[in-house]
């Protein structure tokens, strides 16, 4: 069902760029810049940006520009000329000339890779291009500006179409889009479908309760009493108290799981009912993942 909207959010609107507020084209590396400074021909350059994200100017230096709009560019530029004495009131006018249009999709995407646009282009859309999410996708989506790892926005890709559409972020060309892995739950043991589940939903979280449900629930020779949940710390697997019944039947709490959390129900037809936790992590690690 999920995957099902998230289809019709890609495909029926990922052009529609409904609700991005109108920004203008930041400078990346790669660009090449038309740099003027009015009554002083000499200045006039084309640099290139590099991957600092700096463009080397003559007679004041490096000048990190990228992330920046060309007015800005401009103004940073102007007010470089001031402090360093060389002008007292200079006026710069900053274009890009030659955009990289490359930007890079990686993660969990169909079609991980380099892709070519021209113009700001909005989120969805650039999944799309990508051929959208995997099964396994994390809807927390990074854009990583120009390939700046200190400049990074989110974005969160709601299964509601409106909100998916009203909060789309741009996509610049030369930025970065990460799609990580979702968390995974496993419920393990006498259960109807054993195995790993993503925690894909709207909001990447899943309780006990939903998680013993995707996997078929518990199977008549279960023994809910000796349900264990298996949680990783960092001295090792831990068990975490679970009265798998007491929750069903709604007179204890439902827990909610961490990624990489394990519900283990044990049979009434085995009689070891203390099988080792560290096992049990081991049994997941081979586990089926299901989407």
């Amino acid at each position: 069902m999920y995957r099902r909207l998230l289809s019709s959010v890609l495909i029926l609107f990922a052009g529609a760029g409904l609700g991005l507020a109108q920004e203008s084209l930041l400078i990346g590396p790669g660009d090449t810049l038309h740099i003027q400074v009015f009554d002083t021909p000499e200045m006039e350059q084309r640099p290139r940006v590099t991957d600092a994200g700096t463009v080397p100017l003559l007679f004041i230096g490096d000048v990190k520009v990228a992330g920046l709009t060309p007015g800005d560019a401009a103004t940073l530029i102007e007010n470089t000329l001031k402090e360093k004495q060389y002008m007292l009131h200079p006026r710069v006018a900053v274009t890009i000339e030659d955009i990289n249009t490359q930007i890079s999709i990686l993660g969990q995407v169909k079609e991980p890779g380099m892709y070519v646009i021209n113009t700001p282009t909005s989120i969805l859309s650039v999944l799309s291009i990508a051929g959208g999410l995997t099964d396994l996708a994390d809807r927390h989506i990074a854009v990583e500006r120009h390939g700046d790892a200190q400049n990074k926005i989110e974005y969160f890709l709601s299964n509601t179409s409106k909100e998916a559409i009203d909060n789309q972020v741009l996509v610049y060309p030369g930025d970065t889009v990460l799609v990580p892995k979702a968390g995974v739950v496993y419920v393990l043991g006498d259960v109807g479908k054993p195995g790993g589940f993503p925690m894909s939903d709207n909001n990447s979280q899943i309780t006990v309760l939903q998680a013993l449900a995707l996997a078929g629930a518990a199977n008549k020779t279960a023994v809910l009493s000796k349900a264990r949940l298996v949680r990783k710390g960092p001295g090792g697997p831990a068990e975490v108290p679970l009265e798998l019944s007491s929750i069903q039947k709604g007179k204890a709490p439902d827990i909610q799981m961490l990624p990489d959390d394990i519900i283990y129900v044990p049979s009434s037809l085995i009689k070891n009912f203390m099988t080792n936790s560290s096992n049990i992590v081991a049994a997941a690690a081979s586990a089926a993942i299901y989407h």
